[in-house]
């Protein structure tokens, strides 16, 4: 069975007729001098509940509480390259990335050394076009955002 993860993308309007999305710069020593796919949509493994408050609790560890003003929207699943399945919401909403806050996680660093240290799971976030978007995501995220914009064309948010 494929290891699940929920995911919450959050995006905006923007005034001149667009939108962006809040995406997350991983954390840790293996993506730090990374700036090209080293970003996700905040998101992480579930196991026997629901995945949306899943993706809601997700987030809330990896950015903070965002202002939700829009319907959730279901964008689906999405299999990635390593056989993980994510299931992927979307809303309407703001938060301002000075006020982020990310849990963190512990590893081995340097590998073999012995030593235990801390590390952000996510070490920034930032509002982007979903051009830039898919260019900065992992690779098998980019069809999320290709969907959100798919979605909002089709509720008639958003031009074509």
């Amino acid at each position: 069975m494929p290891t699940k993860s929920a995911a919450f993308l959050l995006y905006r309007l923007t005034g001149g007729g667009g939108v962006e999305v809040l995406i997350a710069h991983m954390g840790g020593p293996f993506w730090a001098r990374k700036n090209e796919r080293a970003w996700s949509i905040p998101k992480g493994e579930y196991t026997d509940e629901d995945p949306l408050p899943a993706a809601r609790r997700e987030f809330a560890e990896e950015v903070g509480e965002p202002v939700l003003t829009g319907e959730i929207l279901e964008l689906g699943e999405f299999r990635q390259p390593s056989g993980k399945v994510i299931t992927t919401f979307a809303a309407e909403g703001d938060f301002d990335p000075a006020g982020f806050a990310s849990n963190t996680f512990e590893m081995e660093w340097p590998k073999g050394s012995g030593r235990v240290q801390e590390f952000p799971e996510v070490d920034r976030i930032e509002w982007t076009t979903p051009e830039r978007a898919a260019e900065l995501l992992v690779k098998g995220q980019v069809p999320i955002i290709a969907r959100l914009r798919e979605t909002l064309v089709a509720q008639g948010v958003l031009r074509a």
